[in-house]
């Protein structure tokens, strides 16, 4: 129920005497206005009162929505008229309306010959000469087709809003379509042959530049019994794991790859050895306290990486990949877990 209260009776009384005064009308010329405008409007009046809730004064529409004639309300409360769901909220606002001091709007839905229709109304206690107010005025308009039509905005609204969502994911659907030739399945990371072009870029843009970048190449350890026991499933749910610290541990300018079942690499732009270092290693670190369960198991497992750098290791892509491939044999050789640096070439002047 919605409520608008604005000048109190007494005010509205005295300006409608002023008023009256000031143009010279007959003392019920207002009322008689009134009852014209409401009626030119279509809209029902009803004159209640307020300590029994009975109807006192009918307009011929009001009473049409009881398919009654004026008279046969007079002397009847909306509990001998209407469910008595409807009667009872009438009531309620009724008395709520005669509470206070000026006018009242509050809404109503009405069950009507098996149709469902909405009524805005005006209620306001009508000051009495003396002592407290006995009755109560009430004007009905009808706004059904207007909150038929809010419904149907909303309802509109609202399959706009689905649409929208439901087309998100598809095109969710379409970029990982687009990208689905470039990046492995299992672990989401791209594959050899767009990896080999992102490094052929790097290294000619880093030779136009004079700037450095590293590659790394990284590998699982052999795994552990508890993964050689659960088998494939297992083996999938870390290569999982590791796609997703791969991923998280690059940025955008980066790329990560498969190269094959074991083998992986990652192309961190603009990074000197150090820095590579530092990250791989922290990478490792959290590869091997990645807690990656499978049927109530944890897996686990550890990774060994060898780290070169353009240009200080190699000077060229065959150079650089080698040169990783050799510190990560390394790495191995020390039992696995490890991040080991490429060998920096110097030049004799």
């Amino acid at each position: 129920m919605s409520e608008l209260t604005s000048s109190s009776a007494p005010d509205l009384s005295d300006r409608a005497r002023e008023l009256a005064a000031a143009l010279e009308l007959d003392g019920g010329a207002l009322g008689a206005v009134l009852f014209g405008l409401v009626t030119r409007l279509d809209a029902c009046l009803a004159i209640k009162e307020i300590a029994t809730g009975r109807y006192v004064n009918v307009n011929a529409r009001m009473a049409a929505l009881f398919h009654l004639a004026g008279h046969q309300m007079m002397g009847h409360t909306d509990a001998e008229l209407l469910h008595a769901v409807h009667a009872s909220s009438w009531r309620a606002a009724e008395q709520l309306a005669a509470a206070q001091s000026g006018p009242h709007l509050s809404e109503h839905r009405l069950d009507l010959d098996g149709h469902r229709r909405d009524f805005s109304v005006s209620r306001m206690a009508l000051p009495a000469r003396e002592g407290p107010p006995r009755f109560l005025f009430c004007v009905w308009s009808e706004v059904t087709a207007e909150r038929q039509r809010e419904a149907q905005l909303a309802k509109a609204l609202q399959q706009l809003e689905q649409q929208q969502q439901q087309q998100q994911p598809l095109e969710t659907v379409r970029r990982e379509i687009a990208d689905g030739g470039l990046r492995d399945v299992v672990t989401g990371l791209f594959q050899r042959g767009h990896f080999d072009d992102q490094l052929r870029r790097e290294v000619d843009l880093s030779s136009r530049e004079h700037r450095e970048f590293a590659l790394v190449s990284i590998s699982l350890d052999p795994p552990t019994d508890i993964v050689k026991a659960l088998g494939e499933p297992a083996r999938t749910r870390i290569l999982e794991a590791l796609g997703r610290l791969l991923r998280s541990n690059t940025r955008a300018m980066d790329a990560s790859c498969r190269l094959d079942e074991s083998h992986f690499a990652v192309l961190l732009s603009g990074v000197g050895l150090a820095t590579a270092h530092a990250r791989m290693e922290g990478l490792r670190r959290q590869c091997a306290t990645q807690i990656v369960v499978l049927d109530g198991r944890d897996l686990g497992f550890t990774v060994s990486m060898g780290v070169s750098s353009f240009p200080h290791t190699a000077h060229t892509q065959e150079e650089l990949m080698n040169a990783a491939d050799l510190a990560l044999r390394e790495a191995q050789a020390r039992g696995g877990n490890h991040v080991t640096l490429a060998s920096i070439k110097f030049q004799m002047l």
